[in-house]
């Protein structure tokens, strides 16, 4: 509850600012891929100022993403290991668990 709570908190006025951030800044821009003749027409792209915005802010976002995945790799690695090892060593517990019993059974009661 608190979580959701805090979440509606902070994405509200989030919302709020981006919404005011689209609509102030809808002239349309050209951004052009050819820096000797930023005229030519088939190397530019026209959109408004908030699309290029949004495309840098969500690729910032991907790439830092994919470089924080790649960088825990060896975590993640080691975690799998760790986790087969638990279940071997559990198996072995449970084979030693089922010998001792089976001895114990076998010896005479007093």
């Amino acid at each position: 509850m608190a979580k959701k709570i805090i979440n509606l908190l902070i994405l509200l006025p989030l919302g709020v600012i981006l919404i005011v951030f689209c609509v102030a800044n809808r002239q349309s821009v050209t951004l052009a891929f050819n820096p000797f003749r930023p005229d030519d027409q088939v190397l530019a792209v026209s959109a408004p100022f908030f699309v290029f915005l949004f495309i840098a802010l969500i690729s910032g976002m991907l790439i830092g993403s994919a470089a924080t995945w790649c960088s825990q790799g060896k975590h993640r690695k080691r975690a799998r290991t760790e986790a087969k090892e638990a279940i071997r060593w559990q198996g072995e517990a449970d084979r030693h668990r089922t010998r001792a019993e089976d001895i114990a059974a076998q010896l005479p009661a007093r």
